[in-house]
């Protein structure tokens, strides 16, 4: 922000009278109660934005309410006698089934696997629902499921559990698959995105939108030629290592649907703070850039299947940026920003031109059925 811009707006100590009144109609319209306006389910429904988070909290939460669900976590911490035990739920219906660097068979595991790992548990068991369509070959059947053994074995889960339905031709997509995960957590440690304070560091465990743009470039709609593979890939040793190793570690969430923008938005929004990132800080490779420029998509929102966040005690960004590094998968991990106090519940980036801007939640699908 200019000097010019500055006196104009307000002082650099804080916003002006109209940028303070944008601030307050902002605030006001995200505490009013969640409610569904539209007579049908879009396609936004689904794509981890405004859309899914006002379904899933003005419909779903509104009739199942309780104290496991109501965090609406990664994974949902249940108490079995004296233990700790994580569960999550998935569903993915990815088009198309196979694509570079993997298929809807390991993105199920890998994307379940992560789900536990992020909330801070062990992944141990996995269960998996097939819907297959009346006509889908059984050579590609046999490859997703050996994708999925490969993808549990190094995941160190088994898959115990599961079912199969076969739906009329016309009346599904091949195959989409339903899978849930249960770990163990640690008995004396607790994560979460709601205990983020100021002076905290954000993190990113390598490049984002790797996922979802190699999904859309697979699909042939844009005439790009380019060197790029799903990042999809099991995060629980990585996520093991911050855990062993940085006892500041507040959360971590793996950026999937919406990408990092709305895992950022979650965090400012549970605790009440704002989070403020440098745009030239994030990770993105040249091939993804240039594809979501041409499709005017922000890669913050763009899903990832092998990258999640991480808020850290700010003391300890370096340790964690070191662990991080450790890792094979953590290589090109990076601090991406802090957690301030002002404006609480939103979201700001520093542009790479010298201005600061709201990331909000996102609005629409701009890449359906990447997951």
């Amino acid at each position: 922000m200019t000097e010019h811009h500055a006196a104009e707006h307000g002082t650099r100590g804080g916003p002006g009278e109209r940028e303070q009144q944008v601030l307050d109609r902002i605030d006001r319209a995200r505490r009013r109660k969640p409610k569904v306006r539209e007579e049908r389910i879009t396609s936004a429904h689904g794509a981890g934005g405004k859309a899914t988070q006002t379904l899933v909290e003005a419909v779903f939460l509104d009739a199942f309410r309780n104290s496991m669900l109501e965090p609406l976590g990664d994974a949902a911490e249940l108490p079995v006698d004296s233990a700790r035990l994580a569960m999550t739920t998935d569903s993915f219906v990815v088009s198309p089934l196979f694509f570079p660097g993997g298929n809807i068979g390991d993105l199920a595991v890998n994307g379940t696997v992560n789900d536990l790992a992020v909330s801070g548990a062990t992944p141990r068991y996995l269960s998996c629902g097939f819907i297959l369509e009346e006509g889908f070959e059984v050579a590609d059947l046999r490859r997703i499921v050996s994708s999925m053994t490969a993808a549990a074995e190094a995941a160190g889960v088994s898959l115990v559990t599961g079912d199969t339905k076969v739906v009329g031709k016309g009346s599904g997509d091949g195959c989409y698959l339903n899978t849930t995960g249960v770990g163990t957590l640690d008995p004396d440690r607790t994560l979460g995105i709601h205990t983020a304070r100021p002076g905290d560091a954000v993190l990113v465990s390598g490049p984002v939108g790797d996922h979802g743009v190699t999904i859309m470039l697979e699909r042939g709609e844009l005439e790009i030629d380019a060197d790029l593979e799903s990042d999809t890939a099991p995060l629980h040793g990585l996520c093991r290592r911050l855990l062993d190793d940085v006892p500041g570690l507040r959360a971590m969430r793996d950026a999937t649907r919406g990408g990092v923008a709305t895992i950022l938005n979650e965090v400012a929004r549970a605790a009440d703070v704002s989070v403020v990132v440098d745009e030239d800080a994030v990770p993105v490779r040249a091939e993804v850039r240039g594809a979501c420029e041409l499709l005017g998509i922000d890669p913050l929102y763009v899903a990832c299947e092998g990258r999640f966040v991480a808020i850290v005690d700010g003391a300890e960004a370096d340790a964690a940026l070191a662990a991080l590094r450790s890792e094979p998968l953590g290589r090109e991990a990076a601090v991406i920003g802090h957690i301030g106090d002002d404006p609480p519940g939103l979201v700001l980036l520093k542009t790479a031109f010298g201005g600061t801007r709201i990331v909000d939640l996102l609005v629409g699908d701009p890449l359906p059925r990447i997951c």
